[in-house]
């Protein structure tokens, strides 16, 4: 019976002394936490500092998707012998140049997937990847500045894709006006004097125009982070017609050795393209789509996966 009790109290005595050495150690951790932060604040102040100074900013990072799979005698589904597969590739870049007098911006950004379901039952179905997302982006920005925040600006921006239909359609975008800069990683551009030239081989949905352009880019990298936001939209002074909008958003988080995780989506609004596209359509649509009685819905495209950061 004495040796009962002696356990107990044992047991009692250990569990006490563990849940107040767990408290003490929690209470030494919030301090430490908030010198974390505190350090972390500076280090980032600092970081502010030197993407402030003079001369070139490069930055690359990208994401990899892939997803492979197959079946046999798998009758459960609608082909039960099949291999599939969907591999995706994005890729950011940028390259600024900050003088004191003017500022020089150039990035560029691509989006390519490809998707294959190759059914082994059926000889004449498409065994290869097709091309399902296909964006290029590149745009460069030259400013004279007029002070710290302000600038008056060219900008050129060209659209296409370039594993099908390269340049069918391509939007070239060149103009002119004022740039403002509130933060060191924040552009805003504002053209009013803007050309939008359009290049199809169709030319029965796709017209240039005059009209304003205004994008906003935001691009951070802070520690194992990369974002990057970017909004352009083109407003036509002939036509609402003309217009359109495009916004791509990128994140990358670096886990080890450059190697983490990435996820990209684009949204755009374009009517050309809905009503090229439904002018394309077989059988052809009746009546015969126009700019007046398409349904124009948001385009949108998306991709996650491994993420690589030079």
């Amino acid at each position: 019976m004495r040796k009962l009790v002696f356990t107990l109290v044992a047991i009692l005595t250990i569990s006490a002394t563990n849940a107040q050495t767990a408290d003490e150690l929690k209470a030494l951790q919030g301090p430490k936490k908030d010198s974390i932060a505190a350090i972390q604040g500076r280090v980032d102040a600092i970081q502010a500092q030197i993407d402030a100074l003079p001369g070139w900013k490069k930055g690359v990072f990208g994401t990899i998707g892939a997803n492979l799979s197959g079946s046999k005698n798998w009758y459960s589904q609608g082909t039960p012998n099949n291999s599939s597969g969907n591999i995706g590739v994005s890729l950011n870049g940028f390259a600024n140049l900050n003088k004191e007098k003017f500022f020089w911006r150039n990035s560029a950004n691509m989006n390519l997937q490809w998707v294959k379901l190759d059914n082994k039952d059926i000889d004449t179905d498409d065994d290869s990847f097709n091309s399902t997302t296909d964006v290029f982006n590149i745009v460069s920005l030259y400013g004279q500045k007029l002070n710290e925040k302000f600038a008056i600006s060219t900008l050129a921006e060209y659209r296409t894709s370039i594993v099908n239909n390269f340049n069918d359609p391509g939007y070239l975008d060149v103009g002119l006006g004022a740039t403002w800069t509130p933060i060191t990683d924040m552009v805003v551009v504002i053209h009013p004097l803007n050309y939008n030239f359009v290049f199809a081989k169709d030319d029965a949905a796709y017209e240039s125009s005059t009209g304003a352009k205004i994008v906003v880019d935001y691009t951070k990298k802070l520690g194992d982070v990369n974002f990057k936001t970017n909004f352009s939209t083109f407003q036509s002074y002939k036509s609402s017609d003309l217009s359109n909008w495009t916004w791509i958003n990128s994140f990358g988080y670096t886990l080890w050795k450059g190697i983490g995780l990435g996820f990209e989506f684009g949204l755009r609004n374009n009517k050309q393209e809905a009503l090229a596209n439904a002018l394309g359509q077989v059988p052809a649509i009746v009546p015969a789509p126009t700019f007046d009685n398409i349904d124009v819905k948001t385009q949108s495209y998306w991709l996650f996966g491994l993420n690589y950061s030079f």
